[in-house]
């Protein structure tokens, strides 16, 4: 078949594009590492690098979820009765 590619290359998703910027002030690169470091770090990319390591089955994945939402909803429960003072 002339013209079509056994394996078509994957296109990037929107979601999987994000572009990240940082400034490299006076060539402090140190200082831009950081700050790109911190972006990176806050918007998961670690994270989901390392989940990304290994296949984790459906039923992994949703314990997992699982868990953080319980994790998520006593935090923000504990987080609130700090502020009521109790």
């Amino acid at each position: 078949m002339a013209g079509s590619d056994p394996q078509p290359s994957r296109r990037p998703k929107p979601e999987d594009s994000q572009i990240v910027h940082v400034l490299v002030r006076d060539n402090n690169v140190d200082q831009a590492l950081k700050a790109l470091k911190k972006k990176m770090q806050r918007e998961g990319v670690f994270r989901e690098m390392k989940l990304r390591r290994n296949f984790e089955k459906p039923s992994e994945k949703k314990a997992r979820e699982t868990a953080e939402a319980v994790r998520r909803a006593r935090k923000l429960e504990r987080k609130r009765l700090e502020r009521e003072g109790f």
